[in-house]
């Protein structure tokens, strides 16, 4: 059996994670969080003796030995926010010898993880980041589709969520950038937009539809000018079930350009306790499309968009696909790549929907 400790497993996504692993038979799973209660209700809930609770927190003095006496082969690390994270806990697995997955949205964060590859090599590791929605899924859509292009110019990346309010610690991500600028790619040039400012409307197909979306900051901006050289456009846009929800998100990073608000970050605690009140209100369904515009190999111009529908709250579900896709490779002896690294080109689109089965998800292609 393989040891596997995902810390924050009682979480948003933890628990999802965690929930997905507990049935293999080749997998000894550790729940680990700083509240070892929460952590005691979560194995419960999944079946699982109490001694696969574990008192374990990133931010104390003794994580680095409470990791190694735990004998992890693998950490899968979702507590974030990792927009205010450096990386503690990756270089505390690599120490231990142990594999390291997270699945981090933060551009800073997922961009310079190879910042530790030499570290990872010299222990014979492998250290994945953003291992989720985006880059992981959003670059093995690309990847699947490249080839139909002689040139691939643009690609263009959008989420909208269902009525599932996502973990505190999400939200506090997404919203700590709100109103503060970033730059992206757009037509061969370096622009600048300001976070979740942009409002546009989009027709999602169908159940979905009409969702309003705004420019976010994610690791894809940077991460994929290098992977793919020739496009000149990358563009992110998220978006909110509830239209009155998303247009308050929206108001305050307006207040935050205009500098009336230093930060939107002290209203997600009570905006996501409101967004689970409301919760049975909104839509139950999401979506995410990736979109990539440029010359067929006859010359003309090809476009084409990939859709994920989800519903019955399904979406939510969908971060947690890549790591465990690749905690189950592992454990079924499949060697994944030693060194640091973005989490793009480890998982086609088809590996990373099969670690989510049973959900209501739907590909569409326009």
């Amino acid at each position: 059996m393989h040891t596997v400790l995902v810390l924050g497993g009682y979480g948003f996504f933890g628990h999802r994670i965690s929930a997905s692993l507990a049935a293999d038979p080749s997998i000894r799973l550790l729940v680990g969080g700083r509240r070892r209660d929460r952590a005691l209700e979560t194995v419960q809930q999944l079946g699982l003796g109490n001694e696969h609770a574990l008192a374990i927190d990133a931010n104390h003095s003794d994580f680095e030995r409470l990791l190694e006496e735990s004998q992890a082969e693998i950490l899968i690390h979702t507590a974030g926010p990792f927009q205010q994270q450096d990386y503690r806990v990756a270089r505390a697995a690599i120490e231990a010898g142990c594999h390291y997955i997270d699945l981090a949205d933060g551009r800073q964060f997922v961009a310079g993880i190879a910042a530790l590859d030499d570290a990872a090599r010299t222990r014979d590791v492998s250290v994945i980041s953003g291992a989720s929605s985006v880059p992981a899924l959003s670059s093995a859509v690309v990847d699947r589709y490249q080839a139909r292009f002689a040139r691939l110019e643009s690609i263009e990346l959008a989420i909208s969520s269902g009525a599932r309010a996502p973990g505190l610690a999400t939200v506090q991500g997404i919203f700590g950038y709100a109103g503060l600028p970033f730059h992206y790619l757009s037509d061969g040039e370096s622009a600048t937009a300001h976070g979740w400012l942009g409002l546009r409307r989009h027709r999602f197909p169908m159940p979905v539809g009409a969702r309003w979306l705004s420019r976010c900051d994610i690791p894809d901006l940077t991460l994929f000018p290098r992977r793919y050289p020739g496009v000149t456009t990358v563009s992110f846009e998220a978006g909110f079930a509830s239209d009155l929800g998303h247009l308050v998100v929206w108001t305050l990073a307006r207040l935050v350009k205009a500098r009336v608000l230093p930060s939107a970050t002290p209203f997600s605690a009570p905006l996501n306790r409101l967004s689970r009140w409301i919760e049975p209100l909104v839509s139950h369904k999401g979506g995410m499309f990736v979109r990539l515009k440029g010359l067929g190999h006859d010359g003309e111009l090809l476009r084409m968009t990939w859709n994920l529908i989800a519903q019955n709250n399904h979406g939510p579900y969908i971060p947690c696909g890549a790591a465990v896709a690749l905690t189950k490779k592992f454990c079924s002896n499949v060697r994944l790549p030693l060194g640091a690294m973005p989490c793009m080109g480890l998982l086609s689109v088809e590996e990373y929907l099969a670690a989510l089965p049973g959900l209501d998800l739907q590909e569409i292609v326009e």
